[in-house]
């Protein structure tokens, strides 16, 4: 694999979003997430967007973090917020997932980030066991879902 910095809206993370709206639309059959995304939200230092790309260049995982502080969704001062985590179906089960949250929970410590937060819902289990699995408890919800049942939220300590 090789997990590349790349923009928002660089036309592989435009695909692989609409892919995974498309999927959560499946999931929840609300059109998908819509939490409010803007490319500048992922350019470093105040977050990062990656995608992973298999041995014949095409685009196959993908997910970013951006920054966010104290605010009235929930945020507290140091948040660096999990985005658009997804991994193409065929190639789930291999840890590309856990590869690439790696790799932003390094690059969120390294731009000086408290915490990393991240929202997801109930009818994601897989990302649920991933995040649990890797260190992540509940925290108090926050962001454009925290008002919704079927919303969990979850937080790692970077320091």
């Amino acid at each position: 694999m090789n997990i590349r910095r790349v923009p928002f809206d660089h036309s592989d993370a435009v695909k692989l979003n609409d892919e995974v709206q498309a999927e959560y639309h499946l999931r929840y059959g609300d059109g998908g997430d819509a939490t409010l995304l803007n490319a500048s939200d992922f350019e470093p230092p105040r977050g990062v967007y990656l995608i992973a790309y298999d041995t014949t260049g095409r685009p196959v995982a993908t997910g970013g973090w951006r920054s966010q502080d104290a605010n009235g969704e929930g945020n507290t001062d140091g948040d660096a917020e999990l985005k658009r985590m997804f991994v193409v179906e065929a190639m789930r089960g291999r840890g590309l997932a856990r590869r690439i949250l790696t790799a932003l929970e390094d690059d969120a410590r390294a731009a000086g980030r408290l915490r990393m937060v991240l929202e997801t819902g109930t009818k994601q289990p897989e990302a649920i066991a991933l995040y649990t699995s890797s260190g992540y408890e509940p925290c108090v919800k926050f962001g454009y879902y925290r008002h919704y049942e079927d919303s969990r939220c979850f937080a790692k300590t970077l320091r």
